[in-house]
């Protein structure tokens, strides 16, 4: 039967040829000349996202100039390793005997002619500041002190060893002939203060701070790392020692029982105040009895020395 219609053939060799790629996919030509189509549309961006980036870049910036100024430093500055064991400049420290000549008292309480320097201290005899007594009778061996003991009328009564803490003036001299007046008042305050200028200083407050300065006098003279340890016995005495919990108490007795076993002082080879302020602590919690080894023996070491066995007698 003849076909109703006729139909092109689709499959001739030139459509072939004319319409097949001659690649997997096409790609858009990239060496087009310029102008002869327009670029793609670029992407919004989001602000936010722009903000982020910036503030990014702005950090980065601000640490490496920090990291450059600390570079800078650390050729400057020479610090040491966090292992450095301080006993090594401890050990080193020049200390001048308690023993020997005192310290030019002028120079340090200030020149005042015709007229002898006062120490004048305030304390409850409820709490009495025993540290400062025990510095008190190293003083007494040093320097000539004119010693004097008051109640004040805010105190109902004192017992009478307190009365007599600096026991009895043996030799009644004119007053121009001692170097430093000495003049305890037991009086209801909080905390020990003390004056040696009455009419020009403010009072240092507290039994710690007061101990300091009362040392002070006997001229020794420390490097900074000394010195910064022996402050830190001292307050850790005051606060953890003696007016602190049990479990801290504990903990400072460690301390000292590893400070104890390197050196026969708390601090280096020689007596300082953090030996009296510590002892006077310990004998006032009656924490001494059940102190470690090396603790025990220090104990005994500071009561061979007069003034801390005259201050025992306060005790009982």
């Amino acid at each position: 039967m003849p076909a109703m219609y006729k139909v092109r053939p689709q499959h001739s060799a030139e459509v072939l040829a004319e319409h097949l790629p001659t690649c997997m996919y096409p790609l858009p030509n990239l060496h087009r000349a310029p102008g002869t189509a327009a670029p793609p549309p670029q992407e919004e961006v989001d602000p936010s996202l722009q903000a982020l980036e910036s503030r990014q870049e702005e950090i980065l910036k601000r640490l490496y100039e920090l990291k450059s100024a600390v570079d800078g430093l650390s050729k400057m500055i020479q610090t040491p390793d966090a292992d450095f064991d301080v006993t090594n400049i401890i050990q080193t420290d020049e200390f001048s005997p308690l023993t020997t000549n005192g310290a030019d008292l002028d120079l340090m309480l200030g020149k005042d002619y015709g007229a002898l320097k006062d120490v004048v201290i305030n304390a409850n005899p409820s709490l009495p500041p025993l540290s400062l007594l025990v510095i008190h009778s190293l003083l007494c061996e040093r320097y000539k002190i004119l010693s004097a003991v008051h109640t004040h009328s805010s105190v109902k009564s004192v017992p009478e060893n307190l009365l007599k803490c600096f026991g009895e003036q043996t030799k009644k001299q004119s007053r121009h002939e001692y170097q430093l007046g000495f003049t305890l008042i037991w009086k209801d305050v909080p905390k020990p203060q003390m004056k040696f200028s009455i009419q020009t200083m403010c009072p240092i407050e507290g039994e710690g701070n007061i101990a300091r300065f009362l040392f002070s006098l006997f001229g020794q003279k420390y490097n900074a790392v000394t010195s910064t340890l022996i402050d830190s016995w001292v307050d850790t005495a005051i606060f953890q020692l003696k007016e602190g919990s049990s479990k801290e108490r504990g903990a400072v007795l460690r301390s000292m029982n590893a400070a104890l076993g390197k050196t026969s002082w708390l601090v280096g080879n020689e007596l300082t105040v953090a030996d009296v302020v510590a002892w006077c602590a310990l004998r006032q919690t009656g924490t001494a009895n059940t102190a470690p080894a090396n603790v025990q023996k220090w104990i005994k070491s500071c009561e061979n020395l007069a003034p801390f066995s005259s201050v025992m007698k306060l005790l009982k």
